[in-house]
């Protein structure tokens, strides 16, 4: 047994001696293996500079060089413009102008480039379509018989010259007509989308507005049934707010220094004060049906 028991180690020992061995030789055979790439990378690379140096020191190579490095850069540049001409020509509309609500301000006289100019401050709004807009009121205003300052007040206390507001009972544009109540008006503009094209609803707001001033016998009532209120005591202070703007504008025209942040009007009259809460909820909603309703009796009797 003890002669079995010794073979067994030696066996065991040697088996040991031969794994210990063969891990050294990988080892070993895997650094040298690391070594010979690392040094073997070292000498490419100091093969590729020097034939960078040598290549660079000769004219006629790196003349080439620079040719075929040009050429890439050009081909790749002319790739780019080639796709962005591609998608400007599919997104071009050379007609897109006659869509466009805009004027050269200095097109205008003295008195509407002023006008145009103190607005475009104002309300912070871009000055060519504000120009377009000045010209227009000037010219319906001499057809229609209403001062174009009183126009442009009008669109000033509505809309703050936004073309796309929308009052909660529907009022829309920039003069905040009712478009429901005087959609007949937009036919000859093609339709109650015409709304929001500014000049269509300059000319509209601006019919309905001499309308209800010539029916109500003075511009003050006219201003009330504009807003609505032909029916309430009181318009809340509209007419005086459009007036007091329409003053600002006739001393802009006029010549005279108006600051851009003078405030507007305050409200000088409302009706008495709700008792509570809920009824103030309730006077809110019986004022905005009092606008729908007063504006479509107002239309129907015009």
């Amino acid at each position: 047994m003890t002669a079995i028991q010794n073979l067994r180690r030696s066996a065991s020992h040697t088996l040991q001696s031969i794994g210990r061995s063969a891990s050294v030789f990988a080892r070993d055979v895997g650094q040298g293996m690391l070594d010979v790439s690392h040094n073997g990378l070292a000498l490419l690379g100091l093969l590729v500079v020097g034939a960078a140096l040598f290549g660079l020191g000769r004219p006629e190579v790196r003349h080439q060089l620079e040719v075929r490095t040009l050429g890439w850069l050009l081909e790749r540049q002319e790739a780019r413009l080639s796709e962005d001409e591609s998608l400007m020509a599919a997104l071009a509309e050379p007609k897109a102008i006659l869509r466009a609500t805009a004027a050269d301000p200095g097109d205008l006289d003295k008195e509407q480039a002023a006008v145009a100019q103190w607005i475009s401050r104002r309300y912070r709004v871009a000055p060519e379509p504000v120009a377009r807009l000045v010209k227009e009121a000037w010219e319906v205003g001499e057809r229609t018989r209403l001062d174009p300052t009183l126009i442009l007040a009008v669109m000033a206390i509505e809309s703050s010259f936004n073309p796309f507001a929308q009052s909660p009972v529907g009022a829309q544009g920039l003069m905040q007509v009712m478009t429901r109540v005087h959609d007949d008006k937009y036919e000859a503009f093609g339709g109650t989308h015409a709304a929001f094209d500014p000049v269509s609803n300059l000319r509209v707001g601006a019919q309905i507005l001499r309308e209800y001033i010539n029916r109500a016998g003075s511009l003050e009532a006219g201003l009330k049934w504009y807003v609505g209120a032909a029916n309430l005591p009181d318009d809340g202070g509209y007419a005086a707010k459009v007036l007091s703007e329409q003053n600002h504008l006739r001393n802009v025209a006029q010549g005279r220094f108006v600051p851009v942040t003078i405030p507007q009007l305050v409200r000088t009259s409302a009706p008495s004060a709700p008792s509570a809460p809920e009824a103030a909820a309730s006077a809110a909603e019986t004022n905005a049906a009092n606008e729908v309703e007063s504006r479509t009796r107002v239309a129907q009797a015009s």
